[in-house]
């Protein structure tokens, strides 16, 4: 049989950093499809140096033994990646053996979430032999690094969303060690136990489990965005840990009158440069993700923010307003001027699973300084929380306001430049994606194996 041809990326398109790079190569492992990336990260070599990154490296290098591909370019720094796998996910980890897995990092500010979100979509079509037996998987490197989700965010807004939304994704985690990027630090490590989907089962969103709603009643509604709960995470030196707190409820309880603020998270980060909070906003009450989530209408946006500015001279009260005011103020622009489904940094990193599934999906995040649609507009009519069964039902003239996006060689669709971006890879290496509505909606391409 003649080798397939790679496609050709240029790591320059879009963002033109990471993200690319860790979707393509996950896509072509899920796929079989050999890819070449030029110009890796070619977009980041102002200031933040180009070329791959450690965790690139690590994620890469078990991908390739996974699947047992042929690979060049392999090493940090290389400028050019080509990928070349042949074994499908059911032909890989087929024993009991294999499937206690641990990727290790050469660096301790590789990120371990990056490392994570790049294997994540191979592991959950392995089902291999043993045909639903759990996958372990130990990475070892940075869990709170900047410039990359840290394990709060993925633990708290990522994976729940994920395990809400969609049919037979379940990911058990667990931080083992705390590693930060700044401040002399060891490395870090995550364990998580992976079930992936039963052979021939595609990915799929779970049926509603609540009324059905109709093409003309499936709109956001005001009550959508009335936050009931906000979770602090909080990860800093023990003398902001009080001043923090104080700072956090009040200025909350001014932007979010009547949520209940919850401390989650309590931490001492071990440095005086290591300063982070997740605010977590929750419509609902309960704090039982399982209960929570079973409500089709259950949603829950994330900010986040790892202070990088000097604190010299600052008081722990001065530096605590400072933090709070800036993660808060984000948090309300978020939800109550945005007014999506999904925050920002959530709606790119469900691109890929859209895509990847069965069925329309839809994440949509509006912008603030957008018109918004109508109430029986084809873009408020699908399923705003997630679930597609709107979207399934939709009558023909509904289905007529459906716009497919013209497949470009840019980025395309609303949202910001990462997701932007996500939409492009996935049409690049999933031929049968189909978006609208300027990525509102994804017609995923339903892979499955047999």
């Amino acid at each position: 049989m003649k080798p397939k041809k790679p496609i050709e990326l240029d790591g320059r398109t879009g963002e033109g950093g990471g993200q690319l790079v860790r979707i393509s190569v996950a896509l072509a492992a899920v796929t079989s499809q050999p890819i070449r990336i030029t110009h890796v990260r070619g977009n980041r070599s102002g200031g933040r140096g180009g070329g791959l990154k450690s965790q690139h490296v690590a994620s890469i290098k078990w991908l390739a033994e996974a699947t047992g591909a042929e690979v060049e370019g392999l090493s940090v720094g290389s400028h050019t990646l080509e990928f070349r796998p042949s074994l499908t996910p059911p032909q890989a980890l087929a024993s009991a053996e294999q499937r206690k897995l641990t990727i290790d990092a050469a660096s301790p500010a590789a990120s371990t979430m990056l490392i994570f979100q790049a294997v994540l979509p191979y592991l959950l079509f392995a089902a291999g032999g043993d045909d639903g037996t759990p996958i372990e998987l130990e990475i070892q490197g940075g869990t709170n690094v900047s410039l990359s989700l840290s394990y709060e965010y993925l633990d708290q807004v990522l994976l729940p969303t994920l395990e809400a939304r969609f049919a037979g994704v379940r990911v058990e985690r667990r931080l083992l060690q705390r590693s930060w990027s700044t401040g002399s630090s060891g490395k870090g490590s995550v364990w998580f136990r992976i079930h992936p989907l039963p052979l021939g089962q595609t990915l799929k969103l779970k049926e509603r489990e609540a009324e059905d709603i109709t093409s003309s009643t499936a709109t956001t509604k005001d009550d959508d965005f009335q936050i009931k709960r906000i979770d602090a995470s909080i990860l800093a030196p023990t003398p902001l840990h009080s001043p923090l707190q104080d700072a956090l409820a009040q200025d909350l309880d001014t932007l979010f009158p009547g949520a209940e603020v919850r401390f989650k998270v309590v931490e001492e980060s071990g440095h005086d440069a290591r300063m982070y909070v997740l605010l977590v906003a929750h419509n609902t009450a309960d704090d039982s993700d399982s209960n929570a989530s079973s409500s089709p209408s259950s949603r829950r946006w994330g900010r986040d923010y790892m202070y990088a500015s000097k604190r010299k001279n600052k008081t722990p009260t001065t530096l605590s307003n400072e933090i709070s005011r800036h993660v808060s103020k984000q948090l309300y622009e978020e939800v109550e001027l945005r007014r999506g489904a999904v925050d920002e940094y959530l709606q790119d990193q469900l691109v890929i699973f859209q895509a990847l599934a069965e069925g329309r999906t839809s994440f949509p995040r509006g912008d603030g300084d957008e018109e918004k649609p109508a109430a029986n507009s084809a873009r408020s009519s699908v399923d705003v929380d997630g679930v597609d069964a709107a979207l399934r039902d939709l009558d023909l003239e509904a289905e007529k306001r459906l716009k497919r996006d013209k497949t470009t060689a840019e980025p395309f669709g609303d949202g910001s430049m990462h997701t932007k971006t996500a939409r492009w890879v996935t049409s690049e290496l999933l031929p049968g994606v189909k978006w609208f509505n300027r990525g509102s909606v994804c017609e995923g391409a339903g892979l499955s194996f047999r």
